[in-house]
């Protein structure tokens, strides 16, 4: 028994978890999501904060199943296998700014680090430049940690409350989501916004992403697969493990593609992305060393919030917040190129993030 429980945790198992997700993100691009956007996490929180009416572009306004089936995946599997912990109280405000920050830095860019993968493995040679920026980000968080860098420790005997909050709360939107369906031709439902055009009006069917994130939700529970501490591990290790499950993404992302006839090499017109490389790495930049900071990228950092984590939590919220003022102050890029301030807060971002990095460490 124990065996079966621990296999995905290891390398044969996270490679596996790999291949599914690599799989299943192509498979909802061409059942209705965006192109290249089978599966991003920051976009899709994006849509969620504009499917609540945080911000009102109304281009990328939908309430992602996805994201719910990370979360509640996670909590079914941490449940079933008796690994719900309620812990946090670890610089929950820092965590949150953190979360904001790399949300603006990844929607400079137009990605997470899994849409970065997916970018690259859809033809896109715009997120080369954000692959690099996200590994350099990583690595500029590296040399914190090796400092002495720490957000202080977790508690551990916390209220199940604390730890069921953020899965509520994504039950909770689900809910939301199935009694107040997008009306015919109709922007707005009941309480929901919804897109008439653009990437929040591409989606695959509902039950569908639903079904795909709760898949993922359990395997990446189980695996602890997070794209951040692959290249933390390798940087600060020389450790390959968590590595292997993103280069399987990576490889079955692009046989996939191709496969389906979605695969389109080159630089120009490609799908919700820009050529303004600077800010394409220094976006991913920020995003990544954010990412770091705060000890997970944004997929991992859902999945602890599904285990019972309210820190992983509150750096979710703060990216779901960052979106919001993204697009409410023009930070947002666009495949025009990046936002009006975009520039001025990515660099803001990093100012901050290694102030951050600074003064977070243990005496």
């Amino acid at each position: 028994m124990d065996a079966v429980k621990n296999f995905f945790a290891t390398r044969k198992g996270i490679i596996i978890v790999g291949l599914i997700i690599g799989i299943l993100a192509p498979i909802l691009q061409k059942l209705g999501n965006p192109p290249n956007m089978g599966i991003c996490v920051a976009c899709m929180e994006r849509d969620i904060a504009g499917a609540l009416g945080f911000h009102r572009a109304s281009v990328v306004q939908y309430l992602r199943p996805e994201i719910i089936g990370f979360v509640l995946g996670a909590f079914l599997s941490a449940i079933a296998l008796k690994e719900f912990r309620p812990r946090g109280g670890s610089a929950p405000f820092i965590r949150f700014i953190l979360g904001v920050f790399a949300m603006i830095g990844a929607l400079v860019f137009l990605g997470c680090p899994w849409r970065t993968l997916l970018r690259l493995a859809g033809g896109d040679g715009n997120a080369i430049f954000g692959l690099l920026g996200l590994v350099f980000g990583i690595w500029l968080g590296t040399r914190f940690l090796k400092a002495g860098y720490s957000l202080g420790r977790t508690q551990l005997s916390q209220s199940k409350a604390i730890g069921l909050g953020f899965p509520l709360l994504m039950f909770g939107l689900l809910i939301l989501l199935l009694i107040d369906p997008q009306p015919e031709g109709e922007a707005r439902g009941m309480l929901l916004f919804y897109s008439l055009k653009g990437p929040g009006s591409q989606h695959a069917p509902l039950f569908i992403s639903l079904a795909v994130g709760l898949i993922i939700g359990i395997l990446a529970q189980r695996s602890r697969f997070c794209t951040m501490g692959a290249f933390r591990d390798l940087i600060l290790f020389k450790q390959g493990h968590l590595f292997s499950g993103i280069a399987a993404l990576f490889v079955a992302a692009i046989i996939t593609n191709i496969v389906l006839g979605q695969f389109n090499p080159g630089f120009e017109k490609q799908p919700i992305a820009h050529s303004m490389q600077l800010w394409n790495f220094l976006g991913m930049t920020l995003a990544g060393l954010a990412f770091a900071l705060a000890g997970g990228c944004p997929g991992r950092q859902l999945f602890m919030a599904g285990e019972g984590d309210s820190d992983a939590a509150i750096f979710a919220t703060g990216m779901i917040v960052g979106a919001a003022v993204a697009h409410n102050f023009g930070l947002a890029s666009s495949p025009a190129g990046i936002g009006p301030n975009g520039a001025v807060a990515t660099i803001i971002g990093l100012i901050i993030c290694v102030i951050i990095g600074l003064t977070m460490r243990r005496r």
